[in-house]
């Protein structure tokens, strides 16, 4: 087993390094569209609705990307993957985008050959439990049967987490959000353990969320990000400025319904108006038009729009900003200074 994943990993790693030199950029507008990796489905995050239209928190990461490119945030291919198969569709070139609920981690960016373009939500691996099990702490899960999903984080931290304090566990090993909803909730196993967003999420589309209960202890750091392959530094600059625009358009107070008005002529404020591209040469630094950034805040907001339609307190998924705040309201959002 040890051989197997280790030539997984050097698998990955070696079909990052075959595409890295590749012009993501020239690729993207010859195709005309955008080719973005999601989850297979969770609600808030990645999720087609009734329409069969994708929307979600991160996937407004992804159209975002594409209307800055583009100009157009609808010409986005979207690739359902799992934890398994995400690394592999983006090291072989077949996404462009990484968008989907993924740990930044040290082997992933660095062993994997992958880029990390920032942080869009700052998570932490939780447990959920049906209410009836009469459980209030994860330290009393000894002897549980814990469903998790393979590929991810959550299986080592789960791993960590028990032997640390000195418990037992059965792993019921699943793919996907959707295989494990059913397995859960039928008592396949006692408990659910994902990142903490995930489990609010999942917890939504029950019939009867009330039934369940997420216990209070969060095990981990999970620092969610998008991300690319390593090599191409002008298509990760791009992403990773398009997140930074979605971050400083809400410090900034530039939001989807006065983008057009503050983009139209300069303003007093030099950072908008560097930012809105009516000053200096940001786009031109990026290879895209001078509105780059325009076009992404107004595919769907900036990101305490996207966050508080998607996954907000108002919504099913009813998460607080809490560590996902600004800096400026006691949050670790924080980007550098567009100049």
């Amino acid at each position: 087993m040890k051989k197997i994943a280790i030539l997984g990993a050097m698998t990955v790693a070696g079909l990052s390094a075959g595409v890295a030199s590749a012009a993501t950029l020239d690729d993207v507008k010859a195709r005309g569209k955008l080719n973005c990796g999601v989850t297979t489905g969770l609600v808030g995050f990645a999720a087609p609705n009734a329409n069969g239209e994708w929307e979600g928190f991160d996937v407004g990461v992804c159209r975002a990307v594409a209307a800055a490119v583009l100009g157009d945030p609808t010409a986005v291919e979207f690739v359902p993957t799992t934890g398994k198969t995400r690394f592999t569709a983006l090291a072989s070139g077949e996404i462009d985008l990484l968008a989907r609920n993924t740990t930044w981690t040290f082997s992933r960016d660095v062993d994997l050959g992958f880029e990390f373009v920032g942080i869009n939500y700052y998570d932490g691996q939780g447990f959920m439990v049906p209410k009836e099990l009469g459980v209030s702490s994860a330290k009393e899960l000894d002897g549980a049967t814990v469903c998790i999903q393979t590929g991810t984080t959550t299986e080592l931290n789960l791993a960590d987490f028990f032997r640390a304090n000195n418990i037992s566990y059965e792993p019921v090993p699943i793919e996907t959000n959707a295989e494990a909803q059913p397995l859960y909730l039928e008592g396949a196993c006692d408990v659910y353990t994902t990142d903490a967003s995930g489990l609010a999420a999942t917890r939504a589309a029950f019939e009867n969320p009330g039934d369940h209960v997420v216990l209070p202890e969060i095990i981990s750091k999970e620092p969610l990000g998008p991300l690319v392959r390593h090599g191409d530094n002008q298509w990760g600059d791009i992403a990773r400025w398009t997140l930074n625009a979605l971050i400083a358009a809400e410090e900034l107070g530039v939001t989807s319904a006065n983008v057009s008005e503050l983009a139209s002529a300069a303003g007093s404020n030099p950072e908008i108006n560097r930012l809105l591209g009516t000053e200096g040469t940001l786009g031109a630094m990026l290879g895209l038009e001078a509105d780059w950034a325009v076009k992404a805040i107004m595919a769907g907001g900036n990101y305490g729009e996207l966050f508080e339609k998607n996954i907000g307190e108002n919504t099913p998924i009813g998460l607080a900003r809490g560590l996902n705040a600004l800096w400026t309201e006691g949050g670790l959002l924080y980007t550098p200074p567009f100049r």
